[in-house]
């Protein structure tokens, strides 16, 4: 009876696991043919994207791609020398008491501009005023004692004419006469030297220029050793900064012909970011002996700083114009680029060459470059004038790429300058009437206008 009632639930059983085993496999099926199906689906749109790109990606990849141009033309460089500088005062002077006293009053104001003489303090005078009355008194003492000892040298060489005293007698009257002559001597320096005293009680300034803080207040003693303040001569200022030694020679050559010219070097100082004129001066002076430990050369230039722009301690950035080299090939700074082998150049192969839609090739050109001054560089080897090379659109470019010049460096410049006409002019004359750090170092640079025309500013 047992085994009986077994058979059925096993054959039950093995029918559950049999269709839940189906049920299973059923479904693994049925998602493996969707998933081959939506593979087939983007094959097909891959394979027609693929025939889109392969009509017009070859095209897309041999599309010309548009760049501006620039000719390389004679013009000037100028050869400035950059430098770090700090600003220092052309004199220095710590304002202290000449005597011992009460410092009474305190007359400046902290930070103000004084001129040479002006009384900043006074100390307590009259210590000083007693002591003259002192000295004053004794040397009218003995201006009476002198007055009187000669009067008695007179009688006496009037009686010796008569006979009547010893020789003896009148030479010691003279010397007495003479011992009085000296006294009398001595109390003039005590009185004048009791008057200076008195004087330095009066604390003037010895230079024009800015005071600093005060350093001790009205009511104190004070000494010879305690300063005052500091006046800092700022009218003119100087900057001193540094250059490599292998600048020098190059450097004092240029001062020795501007010298023999009647003129100096011109100097500009810029702000801390480099990015203001602060003002502009010329040099000064050089070092006499070059810094080992730096391998520089210390150089002084002086500005007249009538507009306090400078301060003394303020760090800036220093522009000294040594040269300027006339009639090289000059180019735009843009147009160069460089790699392991140096600088280079797109240079256009044969311009008005190409085919009936104006496609040009570039040929990646090696150049030597020279002095580089501002957004302009010399070219020393490499081109000639004439020669076109991209200065925009070199991103995309390499050897044999095709090119088409949408324009030429300048020709926007000029655009914008013939619609602005007169009243453009009147406003640039009128900043530069009020402003004449505009025209740092009179530049003179060719500006390219079009294929072969150079304007040169004057």
């Amino acid at each position: 009876m047992q085994k009986q009632n077994i058979l059925p639930k096993v054959i039950i059983t093995i029918a559950i696991v049999s269709a839940i085993g189906w049920w299973y496999w059923h479904k693994q099926e049925a998602a493996a043919q969707a998933n081959n199906g939506s593979d087939t689906s983007q094959d097909r749109r891959g394979d027609k994207g693929a025939e889109r790109g392969g009509k017009h990606g070859g095209n897309r990849g041999d599309k010309p791609t548009p760049v501006v141009v620039a000719a390389v033309v004679k013009g000037d460089i100028r050869v400035i020398q950059t430098a770090l500088g700090t600003a220092t005062p052309s004199a220095v002077v710590t304002v202290s008491s000449r005597v011992n006293g009460q410092l009474t009053r305190v007359l400046f104001k902290e930070g103000q501009l004084v001129q040479k003489g002006e009384l900043l303090a006074e100390i307590d005078p009259r210590p000083f005023l007693t002591a003259l009355t002192q000295v004053q008194g004794q040397a009218t003492r003995n201006q009476a004692l002198l007055k009187n000892s000669q009067i008695d040298l007179e009688r006496f060489k009037t009686l010796q004419s008569q006979d009547s005293i010893a020789s003896q007698q009148v030479d010691a009257q003279a010397s007495l006469v003479q011992q009085y002559q000296g006294t009398v001597q001595a109390d003039q320096g005590l009185v004048e030297n009791a008057k200076l005293q008195l004087s330095f009680t009066r604390i003037t300034s010895p230079i024009s220029g800015r005071i600093g803080l005060r350093q001790v207040d009205g009511g104190n003693n004070i000494t010879t050793t305690n300063p005052i303040a500091v006046i800092n001569a700022v009218h003119p200022i100087h900057v001193v900064f540094t250059l490599p030694e292998d600048r020098v020679a190059d450097l004092i050559a240029q001062i020795q012909t501007a010298k023999q010219a009647g003129k100096t070097l011109p100097v500009e100082v810029w702000d801390k970011a480099n990015s203001k004129l602060l003002t502009t001066g010329h040099l000064e002076s050089l070092d006499n002996q070059i810094d080992t430990t730096s391998g520089t050369v210390k150089i002084k230039a002086q500005f007249t700083n009538t507009d306090n722009a400078l301060f003394p301690n303020q760090f800036v950035n220093v522009k000294l114009l040594s040269n300027t080299l006339h009639n090289v090939n000059v180019l735009p700074s843009a147009a160069i680029q460089q790699g392991s082998a140096g600088a280079y150049v797109y240079r256009i192969r044969q311009l008005g060459k190409g085919d009936k839609n104006g496609v040009e090739t570039v040929a990646v050109q090696a150049v030597k470059l020279g002095q580089v001054d501002g957004d302009q560089v010399a070219i020393l080897d490499g081109l000639n004038i004439g020669d076109q090379v991209v200065v925009s659109g070199i991103d995309k470019l390499k050897d044999n790429a095709k090119v088409v010049i949408s324009s030429v460096s300048g020709e926007r410049n000029a655009a914008e300058r013939d619609h602005s006409g007169n009243k453009h002019k009147k406003r640039q004359h009128s900043q530069a009437t009020q402003s004449p750090k505009a025209n740092t170092f009179n530049r003179k640079v060719p500006l390219i206008t079009s294929f072969g025309h150079v304007n040169q500013s004057n």
